[in-house]
């Protein structure tokens, strides 16, 4: 116990019941009753939901965070100030790739945490076998902590193998102590020395009590367990069933006493003790008329309503109001104490994940948001939104670093980039719900360009008579390809003066404004122009008349040269279980794509990464399919690496989709 308020995070596989934990957790401190039903995971399914509640006169926070892959990114913020973490899971190997990917993180991070086998009422299989089934998705040791006792294939109940006490469920209601079952005995007496044994690898005096048969006292068993989850050296494994409000107490007791504090938490961070007050946002919502709030814990010192504070870039802000964040989420509170988590109002310009500070701007980053693996080109339904848009999105990012806006200028796109079809759904509809700003998604365009194979000639003549002075250029150009990204050149080899030096720009530059739309439709590039010969006239030639004269070579030679349609390739590095890369495979070759090799992935044991050339067209859904081949823990990066010809089939259907769209 430390005295000072602590923050939770549940965390695990989507639909495992966090949420149904958590309205568990908040009857049992006395809250609202329980609904008796599995929580809405969709109510914490896409963004953090933050409780607090005190327990037997300790005060919790617990933030549930978002178990869908393309929301996981979420829980960062929360997992970077939180004093430990619930893992909830179920008996379900279906899960465990997911599972193992929270696992990681925490383990990545240093997080303490435990495991909460959630349903177990619904458990098919043993618990032993569980045990050996979730193994596989913690690098450290699970110490099972509790064997459920099983009556007409249910569990009614369980044995708490640290205490060797007996309760029996009661619905929505604190178990009740009962005598040892007779039948279950000799199991609990070998579940008990292994749990015992796995504590005595850290502490000697335990290892000898086991030796010469002496029984160790409670208190020493629990302070095993507690040092064991702070260090990180295994994880406890509690049972339950959050629908039924099964094994809450003991999970409540559990971290109340075994979970470290502020002081820790602060030693995990590398933050001193002293220094002025100190906090990081856990989430940022906005909404509507009452503006900005920051969800925030209290890392050192305490916050005043109406202080300066200061953020990671020296940006400042006035807090302009506290709440606490109660299951109401409305009650103004004056200040925020050390370890508290509170709703920051109007923090302008201090987004998710960063810390702020009543001093000097507080040193530390946010934690980094994944990069992105699915975009939208977006435009407004409605053209009097176009103002409104811009803002609209930078609060929605400001929520979500997950999240990245996109302005390409050359195709005329504005493209918001994510971690899913899902993730840009549902920040498409908070755009709408919360913003009333309606916007159309659709599939980006593909970045195609185009070059020549060979080379040729071609000559512009521009002459018009309007009276006065009319436009006169004569220009005679060669054209030839340049080697890959090397882009344009232009060259002057004119001779004896047939253009006058001071137009030889204007050839210049009505070549580069060419570039934008060759003959085939699209920007041209690797091309060497090189001006021959041409003519003036002392009176009607001007730059824009050698302009155009350029423009018309060029329409000239093009078409002679050999026109080819190039497409970006992607350089993509494929996260994959071992057991899917195969499929992953399979999943390049079918794109067009081309393996390069693959190796074990360093430090995550049973996993590959898989290094491709992938052309970009066939990259905007492949994470959709990479999610369904590997239990949807798949990822990938991916970075521009050439422009490549292409040909064929796949050629006509670009040029026969770009005549389309020019046409409509």
């Amino acid at each position: 116990m430390t005295g000072q308020p602590r923050c939770i995070a549940l965390v695990g596989p989507a639909q495992s019941g966090k949420s149904g934990l958590l309205d568990a957790l908040i009857a049992r401190a006395g809250g609202l009753e329980h609904s008796g039903r599995e929580g809405a995971e969709t109510r914490g399914g896409t963004e953090p939901v933050v409780v607090t509640l005190s327990y037997l006169g300790e005060d919790f926070t617990f933030v549930d965070c978002p178990g869908a892959v393309e929301f996981a990114h979420a829980m960062s913020p929360a997992l970077a100030v939180c004093d430990a973490a619930v893992v909830v899971c179920e008996a379900d190997a279906r899960k465990l790739p997911a599972l193992e990917l929270v696992m990681r993180h925490l383990e990545a991070e240093g997080v303490p945490r435990l495991l909460f086998v959630n349903k177990i009422d619904a458990a098919t299989q043993g618990l032993r076998e569980t045990l050996s089934l979730l193994q596989g998705a913690s690098q450290v040791p699970l110490l099972l902590r509790q064997i459920p006792i099983v009556e007409d294939e249910a569990a009614t109940g369980f044995i708490d193998l640290a205490l060797e006490r007996a309760f029996v469920y009661r619905p929505h209601a604190p178990s009740a102590l009962i005598a040892l079952p007779e039948g279950v005995l000799p199991q609990e007496k070998e579940e008990r020395f292994s749990l015992l044994e796995r504590l005595a690898d850290h502490d000697d005096a335990l290892m000898e009590a086991l030796i010469t048969e002496a029984e160790p006292p409670p208190d020493r068993i629990f302070a095993d367990l507690a040092r064991e989850l702070r260090q990180g050296q295994a994880v406890s494994v509690l049972i339950g069933s959050g629908l039924r409000g099964n094994g809450i107490g003991r999970l409540l007791k559990a971290l109340r006493h075994e979970a470290p504090g502020l002081a820790e938490t602060r030693d995990r961070l590398g933050i001193a003790a002293d220094g002025p007050p100190l906090a990081r946002v856990i989430a940022t919502r906005h909404a509507g008329f009452s503006g900005k709030l920051s969800v925030a814990r209290v890392l050192r010192g305490a916050f005043q309503e109406g202080e300066t504070v200061t953020g990671p870039d020296g940006t400042t802000a006035r807090i302009a109001g506290l709440v606490a964040l109660d299951r109401s989420q409305t009650a103004r509170i004056a200040s925020v104490p050390e370890g508290a988590v509170a709703g920051f109002a109007r923090l302008d310009g201090i987004g998710t994940g960063a810390g702020f500070a009543t001093g000097a701007a507080p040193e530390g980053e946010p934690p980094a948001a994944p990069p992105p693996v699915y975009a939208s080109a977006i435009r407004v339904r409605d053209r009097k939104d176009d103002v409104r848009l811009t803002g609209a999105l930078a609060k929605i990012i400001e929520e979500d670093p997950g999240l990245v806006l996109e302005h390409d200028a050359d195709l005329e796109e504005i493209r918001l980039l994510g971690q899913g079809a899902m993730h840009l759904r549902t920040a498409i509809e908070r755009l709408a719900s919360r913003f009333g700003v309606g916007v159309e998604a659709s599939r980006p365009k593909v970045g195609y360009r185009e070059s020549i194979r060979g080379t040729a000639t071609g000559r512009g003549r521009h002459k018009k008579q309007t009276g006065g002075h009319g436009q006169f250029a004569d220009v005679q150009i060669a054209v030839r390809p340049l080697p890959r990204g090397e882009g344009f050149r232009f060259e002057d080899a004119v001779v004896g003066g047939a253009v006058p030096r001071n137009y030889i720009p204007s050839v210049e530059a009505g070549a580069r404004a060419y570039l934008r739309r060759g003959p085939l439709g699209f920007p041209l590039v690797d091309l060497l122009v090189t001006l021959t010969d041409g003519a003036a006239h002392a009176v009607d030639s001007s730059d824009a008349a050698f302009q155009t004269a350029a423009r018309l070579a060029l329409d000239d030679a093009l078409p002679k040269a050999g026109p080819v349609l190039l497409e970006p390739v992607l350089a993509v590095e494929i996260a994959t279980p071992s057991a899917a890369t195969a499929r992953a495979t399979g999943l390049v070759t079918g794109r067009r794509g081309q393996i390069l090799g693959y190796d074990a992935r360093p430090g995550w044991p049973g996993w590959d990464l898989l290094q491709a050339l992938i052309p970009a067209a066939e990259t905007a859904d492949l994470i959709v399919e990479l999610r369904s081949v590997t239990a949807g823990v798949g990822s990938f990066t991916a970075r521009f690496d050439h422009m490549a010809e292409l040909s064929g089939r796949p050629a006509e259907l670009v040029l026969a989709g770009d005549l389309a769209r020019r046409a409509g």
